[in-house]
């Protein structure tokens, strides 16, 4: 039986529309999803200023979603009904050179759901199985809104090689930077710095157990004369970030581009020449990041569930995205259900 449904659309700036829809019953190897909540993250703010490269307007968000499983399709194994589930959103084709060599994040024909495709900012959704991932039991809800959100910056760093003894640098302190500079720790980095012009950000860094957190300035200061970073993750992804970037890493090191640059961007390529450098991009996950990203959270890392610090209703989708936009929050959740709680 078809469920009646709320959506949620983006339209640019913070125009948001809300519509009523009927999503159908799970066809074979699908499953319906009812949403328990959604995060709002910085592609959803780049979007809808018009700052991202590969979402068009209007879109339906909702690309970090944490829900029930409602009803399952023919075929399906892995989830039952009433299961709680986070969503892989990487749709591939599965045929590709990249995706038949385990690379399915940069598949040929990679479709985002909740970015080129309707998300689940939704009371409903429809989804694939195989983008589903069971949520284990003792993980609050806090922190398995985290778990897409932590993929990335797992996939990053491991792209990054960081391990035992690499020291890091990460530039900007928003939600993806804290969590790059924490898997950073976590891989074994023995120092890891971090930077933001926000003082507020570079406070909760600390809190959060980041060894150093200094603002753009104090960084340039410190490496212009002796760049000795050996892996430096730019979350920034801007003219001035890529050149502090390039410009921080020791000869031979490694700069990755974390953050989505809004535009092409001026670079110092000579430095990367010069000082045999590697760049390189990182995009979203695979299979093994997000289990990763599981793993690391069924241990409740102390403070990380305090980077959500608001939660909206379905309704209140548009004030969720303002509070966003406006740079004072930390992580935004919206929720078709009543306010939920770190614990819940």
């Amino acid at each position: 039986m078809s469920r009646n449904s709320r959506r949620i659309t983006f339209h640019g700036g913070a125009e948001v529309s809300l519509a009523h829809e009927s999503v159908a019953d799970p066809g074979e190897g699908e499953v319906l999803v009812a949403t328990r909540l959604v995060g709002l993250c910085g592609t959803d703010l780049h979007a809808v200023q018009g700052d991202h490269p590969f979402i068009d307007l209007p879109y339906s968000p909702g690309h970090e979603a944490v829900g029930i499983v409602d009803a399952v399709g023919e075929g399906v194994e892995g989830v039952a009904v009433g299961d709680r589930v986070v969503i892989e959103p990487n749709l591939y084709c599965g045929t590709c050179a990249n995706c038949l060599a385990g690379a399915y994040n940069i598949c040929d024909e990679l479709i985002v759901f909740g970015c080129q495709s309707p998300g689940g900012m939704s009371d409903y959704f429809l989804i694939d199985a195989s983008r589903l991932h069971a949520i284990p039991a003792n993980l609050p809800d806090a922190y398995a809104a985290l778990i897409e959100p932590l993929a990335t910056p797992a996939h990053a760093v491991a792209k990054a090689e960081v391990s035992e003894g690499t020291k890091v640098a990460v530039l900007g302190a928003g939600t993806i930077g804290v969590l790059v500079a924490l898997v950073s720790k976590a891989r074994g980095a023995r120092q890891v710095v971090i930077t933001d012009t926000d003082p507020m950000k570079r406070e909760r860094a600390l809190r959060l157990g980041i060894d150093v957190a200094l603002s753009p300035a104090e960084f340039s200061q410190q490496t212009a004369d002796a760049p000795d970073f050996d892996v430096v993750l730019d979350c920034v992804a801007n003219a001035p970030s890529s050149a502090q970037a390039v410009g921080a890493v020791r000869k031979g090191g490694t700069m990755i581009v974390v953050g989505v640059p809004a535009e092409s961007l001026m670079f110092p390529l000579h430095l990367v020449q010069d000082r045999e450098l590697r760049v390189l991009g990182t995009l979203m996950y695979t299979k093994d990041d997000f289990e990763w990203a599981m793993e690391f959270l069924a241990g409740r890392p102390a403070g990380l569930d305090d980077l959500i610090t608001s939660y909206y209703g379905l309704e209140e989708a548009g004030a969720a995205l303002a509070a966003a936009l406006s740079g004072a929050e930390g992580k935004v959740v919206v929720t078709p259900d009543a306010v939920l709680s770190a614990g819940a």
